[in-house]
């Protein structure tokens, strides 16, 4: 990691307030609100993922629900290209494609527009935290599925205790995994 790389990753861990027993009891919540209402952390946050967006090739950024959505638009305004967002199932009027994932209780439908994506695109994912990887290996599968390829995923927050990137690995086939920082 270069040293500029590590000074923007102290800088946006410094944003980042640890709440305690929330949602329950026993859970360390990262919270982001506070990166998020500093323009110089939320600036270096944006240029950063574009750079990355740039870096590998994408031609149009997917969003996930909720938060990525905070992240990822602001990202492709800045790199000039198309924000496409992945949303839980029955939010999107329209033609939809779905992809069903498991969680650690049961199953969850996320679900895109169906013309949004096409063949050629190369789509960067992105999300502030990579946990156990469910959605954002559902969210490769839509992308392929639509006849676009992974340019990568990028999240600003990965949780190594919880293995999401080895989860993830086979369903990345080769594309990029970023992290900005890793807890």
């Amino acid at each position: 990691m270069t040293a500029e790389a590590q000074d923007t990753a102290d800088l946006l861990l410094s944003r980042i307030r640890d709440v305690p027993d929330y949602p329950k009891p026993g859970v360390l919540f990262k919270d982001i609100t506070p990166l998020l209402a500093d323009p110089v952390a939320f600036t270096a946050l944006t240029d950063t993922l574009a750079t990355l967006c740039a870096t590998h090739g994408a031609t149009k950024i997917v969003g996930l629900e909720a938060r990525g959505f905070i992240l990822a638009a602001p990202v492709a305004v800045r790199a000039g290209l198309g924000f496409i967002p992945v949303r839980k199932a029955g939010k999107l009027p329209g033609a939809t494609l779905k992809q069903a994932y498991e969680l650690e209780y049961g199953t969850a439908e996320i679900e895109v527009h169906a013309e949004d994506l096409l063949p050629g695109d190369r789509v960067m994912v992105i999300d502030d935290v990579l946990a156990t990887g469910g959605t954002a290996e559902a969210s490769l599968e839509l992308i392929r599925r639509a006849g676009a390829e992974v340019a990568g995923v990028a999240v600003l927050m990965e949780l190594g205790f919880l293995a999401g990137r080895a989860r993830l690995e086979p369903a990345l086939r080769g594309a990029p995994l970023e992290a900005l920082i890793t807890v």
